[in-house]
């Protein structure tokens, strides 16, 4: 019998800007979790709800993390769960850098100062089998309506610079291109307005999630490809629906930097569990 079913299983709910999370820290006791745990997790009626769920595992460096969406799919990048992580383990630890892995590969993070966390969250992926895209294309404009910018970093992205990001029906557009035929593992997608100089309003779909009120992995992919395509310099300041974060694109990587915030720790109880199945 696992420790789940024994005496429940304890949490802390986190968020980043209103991008929220499940994080387990897993690094003393080993936590399973399937894609119906997830899933009824996630549930925001029968449930805790999330955006995100992490594991804080064991590793190389500080720690180890593993992500899963609220369908129960897993992701390699997370970015504000990373901050939010690595707010946690610096204010456990005292230290004010961290070095975390991931799917996606080695993390670097750092205490910012004012309630500030930022995570570099390596270089990002510009060729087409990186990302990765169904077949050998430019990734700087996919021969898709509004001609997206498709960028990975550890997921994929597909971002689109429109005249007004408010006036899109992000329900409806983001479904559509996150199944598209040129992504075969799905996409994160954003839509992007330049409002000033080195200034993007974006709003997110997420893949495997729906509308977040944040997203960092598509800060920083949106921050990449605006860069790219000459629309502003490397570091930007994006407006989200429910935040600010900044981008920073440098030659070891791309640094995020925002708030976090953990908002309430609770136990999941043997028989919500059991419940899963």
């Amino acid at each position: 019998m696992t420790q789940q079913q024994n005496t429940g299983l304890t949490f802390m709910k986190m968020h980043g800007l209103g991008n929220d999370f499940v994080v387990v820290d897993a690094r003393t006791h080993p936590v399973a979790v399937s894609p119906a745990m997830a899933q009824g997790i996630a549930h925001r009626h029968f449930g805790v709800g999330f955006d995100q769920l992490a594991l804080i595992e064991p590793g190389k460096g500080d720690a180890h993390l593993v992500f899963l969406n609220a369908d129960g799919s897993t992701s390699a990048a997370c970015g504000n769960a990373t901050r939010c992580i690595a707010r946690y383990l610096m204010d456990e630890t005292s230290k004010t850098e961290l070095h975390l892995t991931t799917d996606r590969g080695e993390l670097f993070a750092r205490n910012a100062g004012n309630g500030l966390t930022s995570v570099n969250m390596g270089a990002p992926q510009l060729l087409w089998h990186e990302i990765p895209l169904a077949e050998e294309l430019d990734t700087l404009e996919l021969p898709i309506e509004g001609s997206p910018t498709a960028t990975g970093m550890g997921n994929p992205h597909c971002t689109f610079f429109v005249a007004d990001a408010e006036a899109i029906p992000l329900a409806e557009f983001g479904a559509r291109y996150e199944h598209h035929p040129l992504y075969p593992q799905r996409t994160n997608v954003q839509v992007a307005q330049i409002t000033g100089p080195d200034r993007i309003r974006m709003r997110v779909w997420e893949r495997g999630v729906g509308i977040t009120l944040a997203s960092g992995s598509s800060s920083c992919a949106t921050a990449v490809a605006a860069a790219r395509r000459g629309l502003t310099g490397r570091k930007v300041q994006i407006d989200l629906d429910g935040g600010t974060l900044w981008i920073d694109w440098r030659d070891d990587g791309v640094w995020m930097t925002g708030p976090t915030m953990h908002v309430f720790s609770a136990t999941l109880t043997p028989e919500f569990l059991a419940s899963l199945g």
